[in-house]
């Protein structure tokens, strides 16, 4: 087992910045603004062989004025001291700057008292001469005080070779085909219960959940394994419409979300089956449809709607969402848990289907078969011709079609051809990818010679002219 690290200490003192040095990602947000982070991030630290887990938490602060705010802050120090239990190590980041304040303080005795190795990181070194920073840390009693820069990596790789002796590098499992992971991105707009989603998914409160919108910031995976199968769950930040988004935090959590099902395998669009569906909704569902993604789409709160209510949530998705009429539709309530096992059984049915591999002969054959009941249209007197199809590649089903005059195909045949594959394959929830090309010319730029007979009788003629 991999030792674990976890990064704690008050907002804004580095944490966000060490853990994607450490990782050598960004997948945790980072700027000069307090609270940033809020739930736990995980990553390994691939600067030291990959032989540590390091978690990424939020700043614990001190409750001072309860406010609307409160709450949150109670879930988010919650996250941090559940990283710490889990933990074999803790860097106990301060601010070199600031100096020692009583919160350092009181953190620092409460994390004595867990008994794990505690490391006192004091950041930001680049900023003042090393030998000034340090000096008011050593009053906590810490064994281990080091000087270190997150931002540029100054002093980490002394505070690993102290940790080396305890923690030597363990020898590496070979990986099998069998350990597939299916990545699994759970987007929609704002305080649809994506968070909720994912903890019941999960089956744990491992995500921070609250009315207030905008909760979730970072993109973050998390593993789960359900019935054999490895799903990495992606809970994302809610993505309203591009004139609402003043907030730059904002803006880097919706780029995020967007890289986040990007690099998925499968997206479950969440729904508000208690609102009526937006038109953000139908941009982000041609998102995902553009990303070519495998889909699923998940009406959330369905526990407090009406049958009136279910007939007009169709109704909605058959206006707004049309596009999407090979996704499979479904009924979930995140709190209460309904519906989580058939969510499960839809994204391995997607999966599946995002990576169906059909032979030429097969593809060919279909072909013929929608011709026949369906020709082309006349494109100056003259038939379209396709002539076969093969497949080129999966996640999503892309197919080649070649014919002639394919530039002339309507947009209307080729969709009939993307329904036609789809339901004669059995694809459900995965897009069809058709591309049409024509065959080139075997006799294009070539000129048989003349013959000594032949240039005569040219020449003969342009006499004539």
């Amino acid at each position: 087992m991999k030792p674990v690290i976890a990064l704690v200490g008050r907002s804004n003192v580095g944490k966000s910045t060490l853990f994607n040095f450490l990782t050598r990602t960004k997948d945790a947000l980072v700027a000069d603004r307090p609270g940033l982070t809020r739930d736990r991030i995980y990553g390994v630290t691939r600067r030291f062989d990959d032989r540590y887990i390091v978690i990424d938490t939020g700043g614990i602060e001190m409750l001072q004025h309860p406010d609307h705010e409160t709450g949150l802050t109670h879930q988010i120090a919650s996250q941090a001291w559940q990283a710490v239990e889990e933990a074999d190590i803790v860097f106990f980041m301060v601010d070199g700057p600031q100096g020692l304040v009583p919160q350092d303080e009181q953190v620092f005795t409460e994390l004595r008292q867990l008994g794990q190795k505690v490391c006192v990181l004091v950041n930001k070194a680049d900023l003042e001469p090393a030998h000034l920073l340090a000096g008011d840390f050593f009053q906590l009693g810490a064994r281990e005080v080091f000087e270190v820069s997150a931002k540029t990596g100054k002093g980490v790789e002394e505070v690993f070779s102290v940790l080396e002796p305890d923690y030597p590098a363990q020898p590496r499992s070979p990986v099998t085909g069998d350990q597939a992971v299916i990545r699994v991105a759970i987007a929609g707009r704002p305080n649809v219960g994506k968070s909720t989603l994912v903890n019941a998914l999960l089956g744990e409160e491992r995500f921070i959940t609250s009315d207030i919108p905008g909760t979730t910031r970072d993109s973050i995976p998390v593993q789960v394994e359900k019935s054999g199968t490895v799903f990495e769950l992606i809970d994302t930040a809610g993505v309203r419409r591009r004139s609402r988004v003043h907030d730059m935090i904002e803006k880097f959590s919706v780029v995020k979300t967007l890289q986040a099902i990007d690099a998925a395998h499968v997206a479950v669009l969440v729904l508000d089956g208690t609102q009526d569906f937006a038109d953000q909704d139908a941009r982000l569902a041609r998102t995902m449809l553009d990303s070519g993604r495998a889909l699923v789409l998940a009406i959330n709160k369905t526990d407090a709607c009406s049958n009136e209510d279910y007939q007009k949530i169709q109704k909605g998705l058959d206006l707004k969402l049309r596009f999407l009429d090979f996704a499979e539709r479904l009924f979930i309530s995140a709190r209460r848990k309904e519906g989580i096992a058939k969510l499960i059984r839809a994204i391995s049915q997607a999966h599946a289907a995002a990576n169906t591999q059909v032979n030429t002969s097969t593809l060919t054959r279909l072909l013929e078969d929608a011709l026949e009941s369906y020709q082309p249209p006349l494109v100056r007197r003259q038939r379209i011709r396709l002539k076969y199809a093969t497949q080129i590649s999966t996640c999503p089903p892309t197919l080649v079609i070649y014919g002639n005059q394919i530039a002339r195909i309507p947009g209307s045949y080729k969709r009939y051809l993307e329904n036609y594959y789809r339901k004669a394959l059995q694809l459900t929830g995965t897009p069809v990818h058709l591309l049409f090309r024509q065959p080139d010319n075997p006799y294009a730029g070539r000129r048989n010679p003349l013959t000594p007979r032949q240039q005569r009788t040219r020449r003969r003629r342009q006499r004539k002219k």
